[in-house]
């Protein structure tokens, strides 16, 4: 087994009254999932649906801890603390408490003694099976007094995010693009980052339109560098044409947004001086090819296929989340404007 600490991660403590409520309104998961027995991934969109912040989410006790990007952590709070207006809750940055662990390879459970998804040890550090992916390892909220050198191999950020990118798994800021990513770009959907059924959120609308639409046309995913050395940011071509551009590397493997179709049929991309091939994790649903799509039953521009669900449903499902979104930031804005006149007086 092999631990990486994660240096640019930090932690928020959210504690109140109203807390769940709050971010159930907000983000783009479940909270109640986070129950204490199971860890959670979410993010929080624009109200256009394009990515902000995306964290890890845990219980622990009455308070959730959130693992998200170090950097972001001071915008992070103040955003959330816009939308606080009279909700019990209180934010507070206690990275100086925690370091964030990644534990990953093999009997990674069984090494760390953890009988359930989620174990807190005698010192008080919470442990949670990485809830994207149970290859991706387990990650951990350790506290600052506590010593590590026995809990596995210690192994570099090279080794760390070799591992992630060999499965598939994108990482903010490396692959996130603040105000541009959309969340079924880059995996929340498969990775249990985003929930169907929990109601209304920021962002919402876009992203259940992105899905019942099929307006996906491009993905993140891992590729394979078979020659040369590329940098980030590098683009990336198929069949003369830019199909994408190179995010994060590591080694021989790197993320790369492709279009559906070079993922589906290149053998061969071509980076600046460089090559390299597509890599679809198990994961990953792609959709089905053009040809046998184009067969598909289609209403409004959405395909239907005998598995999935009838065009009046994903109609009403799109359109109750619409109307559900815009009551949402109209009750934001009207609380917003009865906080002001109320300091006024």
């Amino acid at each position: 087994m092999k631990r990486s600490k994660r240096l640019d991660r930090g932690v928020v403590r959210i504690t109140g009254d109203d807390t769940e409520t709050f971010l159930q309104g907000l983000i783009s998961n479940d909270i109640r999932r986070a129950d204490g027995t199971h860890g959670l991934y979410a993010a929080l969109l624009t109200p256009q649906g394009k990515y902000l912040f995306d964290f890890f989410i845990v219980r622990d006790g009455d308070a959730l801890l959130v693992d998200c990007y170090r950097e972001d952590i001071d915008l992070f709070v103040k955003k959330l603390t816009i939308f606080k207006l009279r909700s019990k809750v209180t934010l507070e940055d206690v990275s100086t408490d925690y370091n964030v662990y990644t534990f990953f390879g093999d009997d990674v459970a069984a090494t760390l003694s953890m009988e359930s998804d989620q174990h807190k040890t005698d010192e008080g550090c919470i442990l949670y099976t990485d809830p994207r992916l149970e290859q991706a390892g387990v990650r951990g909220f350790v506290s600052s007094s506590v010593d590590v050198t026995s809990w596995g191999e210690d192994a570099s950020d090279d080794i760390y995010h070799y591992h992630r990118i060999s499965l598939g798994l994108v990482e903010a800021p490396l692959d996130l693009i603040k105000d541009k990513s959309i969340l079924l770009e880059s995996g929340f959907d498969e990775l249990s980052g985003v929930d169907w059924k929990k109601g209304c959120y920021m962002g919402q609308e876009l992203t259940a339109r992105t899905k019942y639409r099929g307006l996906i046309k491009k993905r993140l995913i891992p590729i394979k560098i078979t020659d040369g050395a590329p940098e980030p940011g590098a683009m990336i071509s198929y069949a003369g044409k830019t199909v994408g551009d190179l995010r994060s590397i590591s080694d021989d493997m790197a993320i790369a947004m492709l279009k559906l179709d070079a993922i589906q049929n290149a053998d061969t991309l071509e980076l600046e001086g460089a090559t390299a091939a597509p890599v679809v994790p198990h994961w990953m649903q792609l959709p089905k090819p053009d040809d046998e799509a184009d067969n598909a039953p289609r209403v409004a521009g959405v395909h239907l296929y005998h598995d999935g669900p009838s065009c009046a449903r994903v109609r009403a499902e799109f359109c109750v989340e619409l109307l559900g979104s815009f009551v949402v930031i109209f009750v934001y804005s009207l609380c917003a404007f009865v906080d002001r006149c109320t300091e006024g007086h």
